[in-house]
């Protein structure tokens, strides 16, 4: 009985935090938009010559957990987790995933100890629930990348005849993001808002490689920077480009195609012995029962999940074509 006492009182322990934190941040953003609607009503001109507070600088979204995001800050792993939350476009901060990814750890692992009696399945649970968010996170920014990917062509189509009618590259980039929707819209505005507030094209043009890193927009980049020191024909450049982008997006989608054989074939390995284990502990519970309470039995699992989990990422090797 002192396993499930001390996974009660971890999980009221991280919920009742939870909850106050909640609670301190609702409140805070009720004083800070109050505060904020104040500064409004009051705001003074701004003299000639510039204020402490008067800056460009890009500031970090408010946290409902400063503390965590301070320590955070300098960390390695906070920083990978802030470009997988950039380049997902969520609303959230390092400090608050990680959180919620304790906070759901201790929920789903005390809930599968509650209902299995077994402590390998509540630690699997839990590390399951721990990695989820980030893995939410992850399929986000991939869906997002696909997004990007598809609606790319049409940018350079659209910056092709802003040049064409006679505008600078500046305010094609502009018109790029007023016109198409996310994620390439907001990603070109981000390019566009930096270097109108000073910095070069070209460092704004290589954070956006490096926040979407695709190899389009890797060749988007190096065309737009050979021209600008070499000068040429950016129209015709972009078209081209815009070309080559499509016919590889369409041969992408044919390979998909050919090898949705494979993948689905790997899907099925990997949810067949669990979903067999499932109903075969229906049928006769007291026979599965002996896989999760005998030695030999949790060491059958601890290596089927193993071999499952390295099957599952073979086949994905195997079916994976670069294009």
């Amino acid at each position: 009985m002192l396993l499930p006492l001390i996974v009660f009182v971890i999980v009221t322990v991280i919920i009742a935090a939870a909850f106050m934190a909640a609670s301190s941040y609702m409140a805070d953003r009720a004083d800070r938009r109050i505060g904020e609607r104040l500064r409004e009503v009051g705001q003074p001109v701004l003299a000639d010559f510039p204020t402490e507070t008067a800056t460009v600088v890009r500031k970090a979204a408010d946290s409902p957990l400063p503390v965590i995001d301070k320590l955070l800050h300098g960390s390695g792993l906070g920083g990978r987790l802030g470009a997988l939350i950039e380049q997902a476009g969520a609303s959230t901060t390092p400090a608050a995933v990680i959180v919620f990814s304790l906070v759901l750890a201790a929920a789903l692992g005390g809930v599968a100890f509650m209902l299995a009696k077994v402590a390998l399945v509540a630690l699997a649970t839990a590390i399951i629930g721990l990695v989820l968010p980030v893995g939410y996170l992850a399929q986000r920014r991939g869906a997002r990348r696909r997004r990007f990917e598809e609606q790319f062509p049409e940018a350079l189509d659209l910056l092709s005849r802003a040049l064409r009618a006679g505008h600078a590259f500046q305010s094609a980039l502009g018109m790029v993001a007023d016109e198409l929707p996310d994620p390439v819209g907001p990603e070109f505005k981000k390019v566009f808002e930096q270097q109108n507030f000073g910095l070069p094209l070209t460092d704004a043009l290589n954070e956006l490689a490096a926040r979407t890193r695709l190899l389009d927009v890797r060749f988007f980049v190096t065309a737009v920077t050979i021209q600008r020191e070499t000068g040429g024909n950016l129209s015709e450049i972009l078209d081209n480009l815009a070309e080559v982008v499509r016919e590889r997006f369409k041969l992408l989608r044919q390979v998909r195609v050919h090898t949705a054989h494979g993948r689905f074939t790997g899907y099925v390995l990997l949810a067949l012995p669990a979903c067999l284990g499932m109903a075969l502990y229906f049928i006769n519970a007291d026979h599965m029962n002996t896989l999760f309470n005998h030695p030999v039995g949790r060491t059958m699992l601890v290596g089927a999940g193993v071999m499952q989990t390295v099957g599952y990422f073979w086949i994905r090797q195997v079916i994976k074509i670069e294009v």
